[in-house]
């Protein structure tokens, strides 16, 4: 959709969205299977970014010298301009001069050419590949200004809401000089002041709560199944409606971070409930665990550790009806008992405390495995929350009954116009476009990358990984250098705490439990001689400032103890160090026993590679290097699998409610 397509429909359409085009899931999945032709077409739409530099120093002449009145004369007539005839590169780079100087005087930052041509990519509908540190904060600024004086309503999404509240703080100025309003709608403000903050011309949210708010505008019209049955409401029953919704539709999004939440999160779809059913006792669940605790692993049930499912077999479906052949109710059903008997495996066997989720208060509170982040007010379905709740010896919750739901594959579709920026993207580049035909703009760092990369170890044992780790944070620690360690789960960094508080190595941590003091933790975690353990969250989106003697030991150091399973995941935390040109290092030491390669390799190819290495370590090493890269090749592709089947059951189900218009 054009520029003047998009702001006609915001002028004339009462909650404008993308209209919802019929999805071919085939026609997507062979567009990301040639990635050779569209690394091509990345490559030279990057080098056509560079044209917007010239065009804003152009435009830059004299502003410096111009008196703030003057500044807003000049803003003032580029807002009827842009009004009038849409984003053209030149409006745009008049509009990019204007901020950056606007920026300078009330921030005292000015936008580096590569945040120019970063902000260029996303008016045009690219993801902005910056390395780490390169100041996605800022850059934002430059579409979201633009935009909004072109009368486009701006979503500026991030990860979590410290970030949202944090950047819509210290970018208000910008805002505010331009003549324009800026809010946050974050998960502790009442629904009136998100409303009030959506009705902002830009408007910093998190994914999660955005989308959840549209779902609950979605129950709203949901006797308007077309925006012509708006349009034919008389007046008054237009204004209540208007009155009782957050959101002005889906107009512009800016995603920050956007590998994470165009990716990693569209793997579960949200769901918006109320309580349900509370009527199915805990015995139910009590006795689900008791039945699986006496069956027998691969005799009675199959694990499949790679798509974290269980299967129960014939024998085990067989012992299961003799255990339960005088009992009543639900357990005389086969296939009642048999889906309650194969949640609670899972609950059991595939779901582990202080790496799925966390216990707190005496709730079970879900962490994100990508981010490291507790998942607020998220459950599992079909009851295997409360399988966890009851292992847990927790106070069980009743099964939610859904109202709506939506992927986040299809809620940012709806956009009219879609952006993003993130630090790694060129990994699934394929993928964004292909599912949100938007296209990946790497762009070099404006300082040149001193960066090192150091061999990665690998053990045999995970014993031994801990007993290497914590002697290279010693040898480390002791030179003055601060090091990031980083951990996949929360268990993992409190067991490595443990030892290095038995080994006397003073250091913090950075956990799902310690998620408050996120900011504060990362921010001295550049001071001379600073341990921090850290999982995957590791401050994503905050700055690591380093002591001016740290940059003369060589920077910071990072650590990774396990290899992820997504490479990008990796590179997250590799990029905590050697940012805006600053040296630094990066390694990783890892082990046969990870739970990436129990998960993701065949338990032949292990004992084989573990059997070499008694005989000659030096050549099973090599071996054992490529069978953690063939693993996270393989979690890469089952993610991607996983991502595809949500979206095909949408075209699905999209199939199935045809005739009611939108699906959720």
């Amino acid at each position: 959709m054009s520029d003047i397509a998009v702001q006609r429909r915001i002028a004339l359409d009462y909650y404008p969205q993308q209209n919802q085009e019929k999805s071919n899931w085939l026609e997507r999945t062979s567009e990301a299977t040639f990635k050779a032709p569209f690394s091509f077409v990345v490559r030279r739409t990057t080098t056509r970014l560079k044209s917007i530099i010239p065009a804003v120093e152009r435009h830059a002449k004299g502003l410096a010298q111009a008196s703030d009145d003057e500044l807003r004369c000049r803003v003032n007539k580029l807002r009827h301009l842009l009004r009038h005839q849409g984003l053209k590169k030149e409006l745009v780079a008049m509009s990019f001069a204007l901020v950056r100087e606007i920026s300078f005087r009330h921030l005292g930052m000015r936008h580096y050419p590569t945040q120019l041509m970063g902000g260029w990519a996303i008016l045009n509908g690219m993801v902005a590949e910056m390395e780490t540190g390169e100041g996605k904060t800022l850059l934002a600024t430059l579409p979201a200004c633009t935009a909004a004086l072109a009368g486009i309503p701006v979503h500026i999404i991030t990860v979590n809401d410290y970030l949202a509240g944090r950047d819509a703080q210290l970018m208000s100025p910008v805002y505010t000089a331009l003549g324009l309003t800026v809010g946050a709608a974050l998960a502790d403000t009442d629904i009136n002041e998100r409303r009030n903050a959506y009705r902002c011309d830009i408007t910093y949210c998190t994914n999660k709560q955005v989308a959840f708010d549209y779902l609950r505008d979605r129950l709203l019209l949901k006797r308007y199944s077309s925006h012509l049955a708006l349009k034919l409401a008389d007046a008054n029953q237009a204004n209540q409606l208007q009155d009782k919704l957050l959101l002005r539709g889906l107009c512009f999004a800016i995603v920050d971070e956007a590998d994470s939440i165009l990716v990693d999160e569209a793997v579960t779809p949200l769901i918006i409930s109320r309580p349900g059913d509370t009527n199915r006792k805990q015995e139910i669940y009590e006795r689900a665990l008791e039945f699986a605790r006496i069956l027998d692993m691969g005799v009675d049930y199959r694990m499949h550790l790679g798509e974290r499912s269980i299967e129960l077999t014939a024998n085990g479906s067989e012992r299961l009806k003799h255990l339960c052949v005088d009992a009543q109710g639900l357990w005389s059903n086969t296939r009642y008992r048999e889906e309650f008997v194969s949640q609670a495996l899972r609950a059991d066997c595939l779901f582990h405390r202080d790496q799925h989720y966390i216990v707190r208060e005496g709730k079970v509170d879900i962490v994100d495995e990508f981010t490291g982040r507790v998942m607020e007010d998220r459950s599992w379905e079909h009851g295997l929350h409360q399988m966890v709740e009851v292992k847990e010896g927790c106070e069980i919750t009743g099964e939610n009954e859904t109202l709506g739901r939506i992927s986040y594959q299809r809620f940012f579709l709806r956009y009219l116009k879609l952006g993003g920026m993130t630090g790694t993207a060129k990994e699934i580049s394929a993928e964004l476009n292909s599912v949100y035909k938007l296209r990946v703009a790497r762009i070099v760092p404006h300082k040149p990358m001193k960066r090192r990369k150091l061999p990665f170890t690998i053990l045999r044992t995970e014993d031994q990984k801990w007993t290497h780790i914590v002697s290279r944070i010693r040898e480390l620690n002791e030179s003055g250098r601060p090091v990031l360690v980083g951990t996949r789960s929360v268990a993992a960094s409190e067991h490595l705490v443990l030892l290095l508080n038995d080994a006397g190595i003073e250091n913090q941590v950075l956990n799902a439990r310690q998620n408050a003091d996120e900011a504060e933790i990362i921010l001295t975690a550049g001071q001379k001689g600073r341990v921090t353990v850290a999982t995957n969250m590791a401050g994503r989106g905050t700055d690591i400032k380093l002591d001016s003697e740290v940059l003369q030991l060589n920077g910071l150091h990072v650590i990774a103890t396990e290899r992820h399973e997504a490479g990008r995941i990796d590179r997250q935390l590799f990029g905590r160090c050697g940012r805006q040109g600053d040296p630094g290092s990066f390694e990783a030491i890892t082990s046969l026993e990870d739970e990436l390669l129990l998960r993701y390799t065949h338990s032949i190819n292990r004992h084989l590679v573990d059997r070499l290495w008694k005989i000659t370590p030096a050549i099973a090493k090599p071996f054992a290097h490529k069978l953690t890269n063939a693993a996270q090749k393989s979690a890469e592709k089952k993610q991607a699998a996983a991502r595809a089947r949500v979206l095909r059951g949408e075209d699905n189900l999209e199939d199935v409610l045809a005739f009611s218009g939108l699906q959720e």
